[in-house]
């Protein structure tokens, strides 16, 4: 069904060119909306009328017609005006909403098609059928990028997909739908399979203006650009890794690809078991997570410089035997010099595997 408040737009619409007054309602008379100032008919005439075969009737100044969807009456028209044209101007109006009910009912089956698709909940021919059946070209080359909204504001998300809509059109070949309560789905068509340049600044735009425009806090991701309509559920999942691995193992970022995730793709798919074990190998009875915020800052910023101490210094602030005596004295308690490369690489695997699985205690793994 078409909202009401887009109903009722399009008379106001008409009335102001037509100063035709219109009332729409269900086949019960129950009013689903109506222009300013116009007399609400009496719901007996329209019940009466609903239940006749006849598609139209004059009861004085007041002009009535059916509004089919699927060839079934949906809505009763009301019309009333001194014009002379009142007659046409009403079969003007139906043909209005008949139009906005054909587009609404393709949106909304487009949105359950592209739903079903990511879920793989469709057969191959289903696919082909129904996208040519909803006008959707099957071989465009297209990504997912999903937008996913920071926890505790999902009721944000009619809002993000409002200002997306405006931004994704189908007439670019490009489409909005969503599977959860927290994410919207974009569904972005682009010229080649190789253009992901296209892609990131699509995703980059969407977060860039949810958080200047609605001040919603958001991170998207993108998987591979396939190219056909039956492999998009490939990057969708796609997508969901790069989300989970972009919130884990890189927070700093706002925008994560599915092909530039780095080691934290290896780390997101080795099995907890083997992780535990890697951490007491190397720690012991002290993990990482034990270690103190100046600590973890100091590590993270002698990783970030390319494990150089002076430029470290510089930017914490520290003098440079300051910042020695912390690294000799993490040394002493975990065994590791991360002044050598290979204890840094060590650590800082440590310190990723360490944050997955922080991450998998966080949802009840």
């Amino acid at each position: 069904m078409i909202p009401a408040q887009v109903l009722k737009n399009c008379l106001e619409e008409l009335k102001s060119i037509t100063k035709v007054s219109f009332c729409v309602t269900d086949l019960t008379g129950a009013v689903v909306t109506m222009t300013q100032d116009t007399p609400v008919p009496d719901t007996g005439l329209i019940t009466g009328f609903a239940s006749t075969p006849v598609d139209s009737q004059i009861i004085g100044s007041c002009y009535l017609m059916k509004v089919e969807e699927d060839g079934e009456p949906a809505y009763i028209l009301a019309a009333t005006g001194e014009s002379e044209n009142t007659l046409m101007i009403s079969r003007i109006a139906v043909s209005e909403i008949q139009n906005l009910l054909t587009a609404y009912k393709e949106k909304y089956d487009r949105n359950n098609f592209f739903q079903n698709l990511l879920l793989d909940n469709l057969l191959l021919v289903d696919i082909y059928n129904r996208a040519k059946k909803l006008h959707i070209d099957s071989t465009a080359p297209r990504a997912i990028i999903m937008i996913e909204l920071e926890k505790g504001a999902e009721e944000g998300e009619g809002t993000a997909s409002e200002l997306l809509g405006g931004l994704y059109t189908s007439q670019n070949g490009d489409y909005l739908t969503a599977v959860d309560e927290s994410s919207v789905i974009v569904i972005k068509t682009v010229g080649s399979l190789d253009d992901y340049a296209s892609v990131e600044r699509a995703a980059t735009v969407a977060v860039d203006m949810l958080n200047t425009e609605a001040m919603l806090k958001v991170r998207a991701s993108y998987g591979t650009i396939v190219p056909e309509l039956k492999d998009l559920s490939r990057s969708y999942k796609e997508a969901k890794m790069a989300m989970d691995v972009g919130k884990i193992f890189y927070a700093g970022k706002h925008v994560h690809s599915y092909n530039s995730l780095g080691i934290g793709r290896l780390i997101y798919q080795l099995p907890v078991n083997l992780c535990r074990m890697f951490l007491t190998e190397v720690f012991g009875d002290n993990p990482p997570s034990d270690l103190d915020e100046e600590t973890l800052i100091t590590i993270n910023s002698f990783f970030d410089n390319n494990l150089n101490v002076s430029e470290t210094s510089r930017q914490l602030f520290v003098h440079r035997n300051t910042l020695v005596y912390r690294i000799e004295k993490l040394e002493k308690s975990t065994g590791l010099d991360i002044r050598r490369f290979d204890d840094a690489l060590t650590f800082k695997i440590s310190l990723m595997v360490s944050s997955y699985l922080k991450y998998l205690d966080s949802i009840d793994y």
